[in-house]
């Protein structure tokens, strides 16, 4: 299935763009996640990472369905 990723901060960095279309397995967000770090390792040194569908956050558990826009969020730093 299709969903769209939209990445800020490091996390765009990492994927070298803001938007991206992935094709992903039919999973939830822990699914994803393992996906990321296989294919992105980079995410590994990130100390926390979030994701939102719609507006809100979500648990590793969240089932994701086709079309789904999923946000990665990294950790932030204040200053």
């Amino acid at each position: 299935m299709k969903i769209k990723l939209i990445a800020y901060g490091i996390a765009k960095d990492i994927l070298k763009s803001k938007e991206k279309e992935w094709d992903v397995d039919a999973g939830n967000i822990q699914a994803l996640k393992q996906k990321l770090l296989t294919e992105y390792p980079a995410f590994a040194h990130l100390s926390k990472l979030s994701f939102a569908v719609g507006v809100e956050y979500r648990d590793d558990d969240f089932q994701l369905k086709e079309g789904d826009e999923v946000v990665i969020i990294p950790p932030v730093s204040g200053g």
